[in-house]
């Protein structure tokens, strides 16, 4: 296993990369987690649909946020890729207990993935932490 002392460098693409890479999810779920707060009739429709009720709509939109805001902080990136894995999994969890269908089960499994990809491809202590070998 090689130390973080071994670790190569980032190279510009692969920190590009990363940073397209995170964007991309950490976009949409900043939006999420603004029109929870907007609560538009789909966003509290879809919710109910889901069997909660419309009370947690504004705790769920402030979860959301603050762990999409810590994956953003690159001090903190690693604990928010963790909390939103949580997020995330509890939507497959919710998704999965009211048969949703393949979709909308496979939607927050392709997010996390995006995170955690962006992040490795970022972040030289975890590719030390986790190191894939050709």
């Amino acid at each position: 296993m090689q130390s973080a002392a071994q670790t190569a460098p980032v190279s510009m693409k692969m920190l590009w990369a990363g940073h397209i890479l995170s964007a991309l999810p950490a976009l949409f779920l900043l939006f999420d987690a603004i029109m929870k707060f907007v609560k538009p009739e789909p966003v509290v429709k879809a919710t109910m649909d889901l069997g909660f009720p419309e009370s947690i709509i504004l705790g769920l939109g402030i979860v959301l946020l603050a762990c999409t805001v810590l994956y953003l902080i690159p001090r903190t990136a690693v604990l928010g890729a963790i909390l939103l894995t949580g997020y995330l999994g509890g939507a497959v969890a919710t998704h999965v207990r009211v048969e949703a269908g393949l979709f909308p089960i496979i939607f927050p499994v392709v997010f996390g993935a995006l995170l955690w990809g962006g992040l490795y491809l970022r972040d030289e202590r975890l590719r030390a932490l986790i190191p894939l070998r050709s």
